[in-house]
């Protein structure tokens, strides 16, 4: 989910630029900081919007530049627990697909796609089900839900966000509607 939420950090100033601590100067090294960086409190960073409050600098024995403490806007995307969302599947590997939901990726384990058992082709990047010919690939829409989230603030890359499709409503979106065509059907043909 993205939120736009008011932070405080701290940056430094570089001595080259100390004749000129902006809010736009603040905002440009706040972004170079902040921007993709995960918090176990507030998730990725994606962007800081607008710098409010620049407080007092402080200078550090043995540091060069001036550190000052700013408060700002920053968008960032945190996915909730059990929150549904749409992603593409941007990798196929042996267990299963990443799918990229917002700026971050998460995992859907091959136990998690489908009850089918979905076998690996690593030559088309897709797993492929021997039952009814579906196939999950590089490319393909979703939709997924998060069933699990560990954040690793000091290796953004560590952090891991599980994700499942076996639920009715959620999977390849070509694949839900081909079931509703199907659910349509029969209820028609029910009804005559």
């Amino acid at each position: 989910m993205y939120k736009r939420v008011r932070l405080t950090d701290t940056v430094e100033v570089p001595p080259e630029h100390l004749a000129d601590v902006t809010p736009l100067r603040v905002k440009r090294l706040l972004q170079d900081k902040l921007e993709g960086r995960m918090d176990e409190d507030v998730g990725s960073v994606v962007s800081v919007v607008d710098v409010h409050d620049i407080g007092e600098g402080t200078v550090l024995p043995g540091r060069a530049g001036v550190y000052y403490e700013a408060e700002f806007d920053a968008l960032t995307f945190d996915p909730d627990m059990q929150e549904v969302i749409d992603g593409q599947v941007v990798e196929v590997v042996e267990f299963g697909a990443f799918v990229g939901i917002g700026p971050v990726d998460g995992l859907l384990h091959v136990s998690q796609i489908s009850d089918e058992y979905l076998a690996y082709d690593g030559e088309n990047q897709q797993l492929a089900s021997t039952e009814s010919n579906r196939t999950l690939g590089v490319g393909d829409s979703v939709r997924v839900r998060v069933v699990t989230k560990s954040i690793d603030e000091r290796n953004p890359r560590d952090s891991k966000i599980g994700l499942t499709a076996k639920q009715p409503g959620l999977g390849k979106h070509g694949w839900l509607e081909s079931d509703r065509q199907v659910t349509e059907a029969t209820t028609e043909a029910e009804g005559q």
